[in-house]
């Protein structure tokens, strides 16, 4: 009886996952019809964002914010992976037993620390230091992949340090015994090991970094153009979002959903390949 209910219980909660994530794609595509209709898969590689007067719609095209979200999410994980990795391997493989505990707290307040604070500290201590090196206002692209960075950077590293624990002793001992080095066992043993919960942690950085809204609302300057390089300003969907969403009407309104379901699609598209890819190729 008890395993009967478990079973029930599990697959209820799978279906109700699923007819969310329905529901939710439901709701985008119905509220997106009137953009969709109007401009296409032309929207998608259109960088206007223009509103009309009176009674015209406008222009709307979803390039800029589409590029801009990608760019940042992009710096963010080339710089985020590599550290959060040197963490969780440092905390599980080299650190002193004493370090271990304090550090791993501090990796998981930086985690719990709301975005907003994240964007305030990167527009008056980061963006200050980014333009003294580069130039320009400070604000732009780099400034909002670098805070993006910060930000993903514990939640890779507390559940790839989880995943690296669950490597048994008796495995590492062994390669020791064979004349392993401590860098042979990290990268023969431990890694493969813990293969799984390494790449779902940067899945699940990757999402964050694709939806942050907030921090890169206050860094990445929310200029509707295709940045030429780094240090340029530009924006994102979820800035776009949450910069125009409560005065839109109509047709802005409707180019907003479709930019939400990009940004659902995309998202979707790159976690699963993803996942699906990096567990495929590394079994």
């Amino acid at each position: 009886m008890g395993a009967k209910s478990f079973r029930n219980f599990s697959f209820l909660s799978a279906t109700i996952s699923f007819f969310i994530l329905l529901g939710i794609f439901i709701v985008l595509i119905s509220y997106s019809k009137d953009s969709i209709e109007a401009f296409g898969l032309g929207f998608i590689f259109d960088n206007a964002w223009e509103v009309g007067e009176d009674d015209e719609g406008g222009i709307f095209g979803g390039l800029v914010p589409i590029v801009g979200t990608l760019y940042a999410t992009l710096i963010a994980m080339v710089l985020a992976v590599p550290i959060a990795m040197g963490i969780a391997i440092f905390l599980t493989e080299v650190a002193p037993a004493f370090l271990v505990k304090p550090v791993s707290i501090s990796i998981e307040l930086l985690a719990a620390i709301p975005s907003i604070i994240y964007g305030m500290w990167g527009l008056f201590y980061l963006a200050p230091i980014v333009q003294s090196f580069f130039g320009g206002s400070g604000i732009g692209l780099l400034t909002a992949g670098l805070v993006l960075a910060v930000m993903i950077v514990p939640f890779m590293a507390a559940i790839s340090k989880d995943a690296m624990n669950t490597t048994p002793d008796v495995l590492k001992e062994s390669a020791y015994a064979m004349g392993a080095t401590k860098f042979e066992v990290v990268k023969d043993v431990v890694m493969p090991y813990s293969k799984a919960g390494i790449i779902g942690s940067i899945i699940l950085a990757l999402g964050r970094a694709l939806g942050e809204t907030m921090a890169v609302a206050f860094l990445i300057g929310s200029v509707m153009q295709i940045p030429s390089s780094i240090t340029d300003a530009t924006t994102s969907i979820p800035v776009v979002l949450a910069n125009n969403f409560a005065e839109a009407d109509d047709l802005e309104l409707s180019s907003m959903f479709y930019l939400a379901l990009i940004l659902f699609v995309v998202s979707f598209i790159i976690i699963s390949a993803a996942k699906f890819y990096f567990l495929g190729k590394k079994r």
